[in-house]
């Protein structure tokens, strides 16, 4: 009965380990923040007032963006914006706020890709 509660324990502990897959501090090819959204890997990077959305696949190699949409809330202190995305360059969609972007500011991505399937993700 003990081996039995054992190896019960292992599977569940081991399937649930398997089942977590976030990258809130994994950084991407670009320096960036890497979440899992939509089918995809999305790297966030922040420049001035600049954001820029790097689509990557499952081992965080640039993939294409083609098809692909999306926006970001932007929230810093008592300040909202929502910033459109466009595509810019073939694995990447940017857009630009209206000031700079302060270190720190909630950043929540809405993406949907080529296939329809959406997604969001706060990083």
């Amino acid at each position: 009965m003990k081996k039995i509660l054992i190896l019960a324990f292992a599977i569940l502990w081991t399937g649930a380990a398997a089942a977590q897959h976030t990258h809130g501090s994994t950084k991407g090819p670009n320096g960036g923040i890497v979440q899992d959204v939509a089918g995809v890997h999305a790297e966030l990077v922040v420049a001035g007032n600049t954001v820029t959305i790097n689509i990557l696949d499952e081992n965080n190699k640039p993939t294409p963006a083609k098809g692909f949409s999306g926006s970001v809330l932007i929230v810093s202190g008592g300040a909202r914006e929502t910033v459109s995305l466009a595509a810019a360059g073939e694995t990447s969609l940017k857009g630009q706020a209206k000031a700079d972007i302060p270190t720190g500011a909630a950043v929540t991505l809405v993406l949907k890709n080529a296939a329809g399937k959406s997604g969001q993700v706060k990083f």
